[in-house]
């Protein structure tokens, strides 16, 4: 019998996020579309492709910290973002004249869909955008601009072609100038689509628009503005125009039957060691994670009318699960307040008056615990309670909250598998790294289906076996374990670590689903302790960079790795979701949009031809194509994100360092719409894009084989 323990997972609060809400912009929303509008429940927690009012709104949310899913992007000259959001949340953004366009996954979801990644398993074996306003003009004015096309690509997947454009004007300080791409086919067709701009930290960047469904080949394009600029006739080019080595006959692949907790992971890691001792090391990483642990909590009195929340020191499993807690009356005249320990049992007799009263406070009794058991206990006072008389209450138990019972509570170590056939630094060294962002679910399935493939394939496949002669590989399946065993076991929208350090009344165990570090903020260049953007000091942030830059375990496992082994030229940091294929710089300070420094001609041109090269792999199993508005630098394709670890890679240790974000939005021809697949989608489409982006990281050592190749012997 699985025990479930008294809290359960609640819904996502951000401290931030409501504050914001509370100020609605000016205007009156648009009108209702016919269609039902999509709700949550008060307390449910989704992930939703929100249609924003205007960049105001969008704005107000990325300065408060709102739980961004990827870069928000413009569709009919609305912007759309996804947002992870509570049912109070969405309403809030409803009545300020926002849109739920989509529920791309609730909160729950995931442990359905490990349960059917389960199932499947069995049955395997027994078989930043602002698009022109309403009204704006559309007649040329006396000035005319220039426009630049800085990118025009088509390509074709599942039969349908789409075009893609990125034009630049002259006018950047005019937010009302409209630009419009007018096509042309090889067959003669002709149409047109608009443009929308897109500005970055108060910066304008260029105009653009999702991929457009062309009916077949585009040959020509030209791009107008509104204030009559005219570009040049471009030709769009294919992408990514590149094709890996085909498949041998008898090439091993699918090695993924279901989403993996990092138990899973384990044993995995284990038997790969075992099956292939001429191939793997196994590799214990430095650092140990605190390990799937919380400190035992309980509130003392009723947080609807006064109470003070009591926490253990020490974590629930170190003895604390359990623990009672209790305020009682000594039933006496004239006594004082006391605080005593004994049997598993913290028992605060309340102060009396004259007339036997009982007459302490919350603050007065959240103080004495402090000082009379700090090595044991320490209390705050829980929220709109401070100052209220204490009530007799109890005894409450105290508990850490969390319900995967089966998990090991004890601090984790990280491993890493090390595969080829020279395994002594004398190789060029490749890392692919997944899983930092705890609900992530598809991302270890990626590096370890890599894995799997180059193991497997290297005693039948002449190619794969010279890639392991030439090529020394690392892979961290899952750098934050125990982030994922609560993202599968509790919540499974958590993103960060579980490691607390907040204070005071941000202790409060109904901000439990907020704990934790960024562990992709918490790097050293480029960090938000250093004055860059996309990073918090606020703990309950979903972007919170920690105490100080490399405080968590998980982080400085990934550093140590690479340290550790000068040879490792190349990496690949596996997230999810929305299609990106990115590269340094990955931040920049607010004013001015200063990023942190471009690579040179010659190292943006090997990230670029690498790219295509490692996009056209990934096309291959299903016809997946990651959009070139999407391949790029981190900080003009997505947002800047202080503090990541590409970017430490990059420029403190030399290393060519790419992101993915696997699960790229699929094309409905049923609604003419994107849409998105979320951090664990159905367990299909998480083993679509194992297999896809596998391909993609066994390019990944093909690119590193070639530019060892390239250089001068020493």
């Amino acid at each position: 019998m699985i025990v479930r323990r008294r809290w359960t997972a609640a819904a996502t609060t951000a401290i931030l996020f409501s504050a914001v809400l509370s100020h609605p912009a000016p205007g009156t929303a648009a009108p209702a579309d016919p269609a039902p509008p999509i709700t949550l429940g008060a307390t449910e927690t989704a992930l939703v492709r929100v249609q924003l009012r205007d960049q105001a709104q969008l704005d107000r949310l990325v300065a408060a910290g709102a739980d961004l899913a990827n870069r928000p992007r413009a569709r009919d000259g609305r912007i759309l973002a996804d947002l992870v959001l509570s049912g109070t949340q969405l309403a809030e953004l409803t009545a300020q004249g926002a849109k739920a366009v989509q529920v791309v996954q609730r909160a729950g979801d995931g442990s359905r869909h490990h349960a059917e990644s389960v199932r499947a398993a069995q049955a395997r074996t027994a078989a930043g955008l602002r698009a022109p306003a309403a009204g704006q003009r559309t007649t040329a004015a006396a000035a005319v601009d220039t426009l630049q096309v800085q990118q025009a690509y088509w390509w074709t997947t599942s039969g349908q072609t789409f075009l893609q454009a990125q034009v630049a004007t002259t006018a950047t300080d005019d937010p009302d100038v409209e630009i419009t791409v007018s096509w042309r086919t090889a067959d003669g067709a002709t149409g047109s689509f608009p443009l929308y701009r897109f500005e970055d930290s108060g910066e304008y960047q260029y105009h653009y628009n999702l991929p457009q469904p062309v009916p077949n080949r585009p040959v020509q394009l030209t791009a107008s503005s509104s204030l009559g600029g005219v570009s040049r006739v471009v030709t769009p080019t294919f992408w990514p125009n590149t094709t890996p080595p085909p498949l041998p006959a008898g090439y091993q692949k699918d090695f993924i039957d279901a989403y993996l907790t990092p138990t899973d992971i384990q044993a995995r890691i284990k038997r790969l060691a075992r099956q292939y001792r001429d191939l793997v090391d196994v590799i214990d990483l430095p650092n140990k994670t605190q390990g799937y642990r919380r400190n035992a909590v309980a509130y003392l009195g009723d947080p609807a009318v006064a109470a003070v929340v009591v926490e253990s020191v020490r974590f629930g499993d170190q003895g604390m699960n359990g623990v009672q807690v209790r305020t009682v009356d000594p039933g006496r005249r004239n006594r004082p307040l006391t605080v005593r320990y004994r049997d598993r049992v913290l028992t605060v007799s309340l102060a009396t008056d004259t007339a036997g009263k009982t007459v302490s406070t919350t603050d007065e009794v959240a103080a004495a615990i402090n000082a009379r058991q700090p090595n044991r206990f320490r209390a705050t006072v829980e929220d709109g309670s401070t100052g209220l008389p204490m009530p007799v209450a109890g005894p409450a138990r105290l508990d850490d909250g969390l319900q995967g019972t089966e998990v090991p509570a004890r601090p984790w170590t990280v491993q890493a598998l090390r595969l080829g056939v020279h395994r002594d630094g004398s190789r060029v060294g490749v890392l692919a790294y997944s899983q930092e962002h705890a609900r992530e679910w598809a991302t270890p399935l990626v590096t370890l289906e890599f894995a799997e493939r180059m193991l497997a394939n290297a005693r039948t496949d002449p190619a794969t076996r010279e890639l392991l002669e030439q090529v020394d590989i690392f892979v961290i399946p899952t750098v934050n374990p125990d982030g994922a065993n609560y993202s599968f076991n509790d919540f499974n929208m958590q993103r960060k670590n579980l490691v607390n350090h907040c204070t005071g009344a941000a202790r409060d165990p109904k901000y439990r689903t907020s704990w934790g570090v960024d562990i992709n903020r918490n790097y050293t260049v480029g960090s938000y302790f250093d004055g860059y953007v996309g990073a918090s000091a606020n703990c309950l942030s979903g972007t919170y960079a920690g105490t100080a830059e490399l405080s968590e375990a998980e982080s400085s496992n990934v550093i140590a790795l690479a340290q550790a082994h000068s040879n490792i030229k190349f990496a690949m940091n596996v997230h999810s979701y929305g299609g990106y294929f990115m590269w340094p710089p990955g931040a920049y300070r607010a004013d001015g949009r200063v990023t942190l420094p471009r690579p040179s001609i010659d190292e943006s041109t090997l990230f670029l031809n690498s790219a295509r090269r490692i996009v056209g792999a990934i096309a291959q199993e299903r016809g997946t194509v990651t959009w070139p508005s999407q391949t790029g630098p981190v900080a003009d394709v997505l947002y800047s994100a202080a503090g990541n670890s590409a970017d430490q890679l990059y420029y403190e240790l030399g290393i060519f360092a790419w992101d993915f974000e696997v699960g790229n939005d699929r094309w409905n021809p049923a609604t003419n719409q994107w849409e998105g697949v979320g951090f664990q989608p159905p367990f299909d489409e998480a083993h679509g894009e194992s297999q896809e982006y596998a391909g993609g990281l066994v390019e990944m050592v093909r690119v590193a084989r070639d530019y060892a190749a390239a250089q001068p012997a020493a």
